[in-house]
């Protein structure tokens, strides 16, 4: 299984941010990345500095939104669409990304789902429940 390390993550984001900016070949995974790069300008700046990036700690309590993790999240469900993984998760997203107008916003609420299902997990030193992640989920996309 792919464990990289908080350093070789934030490397892997300010690389291929530097290749996109410089027009330099991709991998699949930089491409996809890039996309998702480019859709958040508000990390541009942390993404162009790779000392500074590497350095940063990026405290919720300050109000700070970490870029590197938002991003992985991105990938993360971005994968889990593509192989419907859970299953039921790219119809799921579609009905989400209807009602919100938008494929980026029901990305968003899919991350707060992910975010909750991994935080419950750690607090009760549990393997994610899938089963309550699509539920979670599906009552965001078939709220009024």
């Amino acid at each position: 299984m792919f464990n990289p390390s908080r350093d070789e993550v934030r490397q892997f984001f300010t690389d291929t941010w530097r290749k996109q900016r410089q027009g330099e070949i991709l991998t699949p995974l930089e491409a996809i990345a890039a996309d998702w790069i480019v859709e958040h300008p508000e990390y541009h700046a942390d993404l162009t500095n790779t000392d500074a990036a590497q350095a940063q700690d990026y405290s919720p309590d300050r109000g700070q939104t970490n870029p590197f993790l938002h991003l992985s999240m991105h990938l993360a469900i971005t994968e889990q669409l593509s192989i419907d993984q859970p299953p039921g998760i790219r119809a799921a997203h579609e009905r989400l990304a209807a009602r919100l107008g938008s494929t980026h916003e029901a990305q968003h609420a899919i991350m707060d789902c992910l975010g909750e299902t991994i935080w419950e997990a750690q607090r009760t030193g549990t393997p994610p429940d899938t089963d309550a992640y699509l539920q979670r989920i599906e009552q965001r996309a078939t709220r009024d």
